[in-house]
């Protein structure tokens, strides 16, 4: 009899365990939309930045403005995401290794291969190079809460993220709600598109291997490779 109890007690541990699942807040990616768990849309875009140091004060007032007008004219709420990372020059002493082996002349042949063991060098000692990147996170929360869902504080989004469990009726109804919904994000991604190019900044909306990549470097910040096997 206590063994049976004793069973049941382990049972209902285990049942309640919190595994990296439950803790992650996206259910999903599908093409070029983050689907969170509760339903709601993301879509990221990748900002090329523009060092503004290197302007002069007239062109710097112009630039700050601009970027006022482009904030102040949207009616969706949006998240600015920088990341400090540093730079990964693996490809790059890929490709150098391929010029280099077909360079016959022996004096540049040894130029360049004292350059490619310079590279190394500097790609084996992680966070000697830094640069930043930029990306603009676009949501759309269905039935139009935006507010409701905004004011939200960060750990009453933690506790609902933690408190939803995966059934098949919620997988069926984000489904739904994707398919119900994508057109709103896609053009609220296209508003922001069209914004950072009248600022004179290009800027890309992620696709899924882009998008598994950021994730995984995001929630796995010891590892700085790129899962490059994820492919689209």
């Amino acid at each position: 009899m206590f063994s049976k109890d004793n069973k049941k007690v382990q049972k209902g541990k285990k049942n309640n365990v919190y595994n990296t699942e439950t803790m992650l807040p996206f259910s999903e990616i599908r093409s070029n939309t983050v689907i969170l768990k509760d339903g709601w849309l993301r879509s990221i875009v990748r900002v090329q930045w523009v060092n503004i140091d290197l302007k002069n004060y007239d062109e710097q007032e112009v630039v700050v403005e601009q970027y006022k007008k482009f904030l102040n004219g949207l009616d969706f709420p949006v998240q600015i995401l920088i990341r400090n990372t540093y730079l990964e020059l693996s490809d790059y002493i890929t490709y150098m290794h391929w010029h280099v082996d077909g360079i016959s002349h022996p004096a540049l042949r040894r130029q360049g291969d004292g350059y490619v063991d310079f590279l190394e060098k500097i790609n084996m000692q992680q966070g000697l190079i830094y640069v930043k990147e930029f990306y603009v996170i676009v949501p759309y929360y269905p039935l139009e809460e935006d507010t409701n869902n905004i004011r939200k504080p960060r750990w009453r989004k933690f506790m609902d993220a933690l408190s939803s469990k995966e059934t098949p009726e919620k997988i069926i109804g984000r489904y739904r709600t994707f398919a119900r919904n994508s057109k709103f994000l896609d053009t609220r991604t296209h508003v922001i598109l069209d914004g950072l190019r009248w600022l004179g900044v290009s800027g890309e909306r992620l696709w899924l291997s882009d998008l598994i990549s950021l994730l995984f470097k995001t929630y796995n910040p010891d590892l700085h490779k790129d899962q490059s096997y994820f492919n689209q």
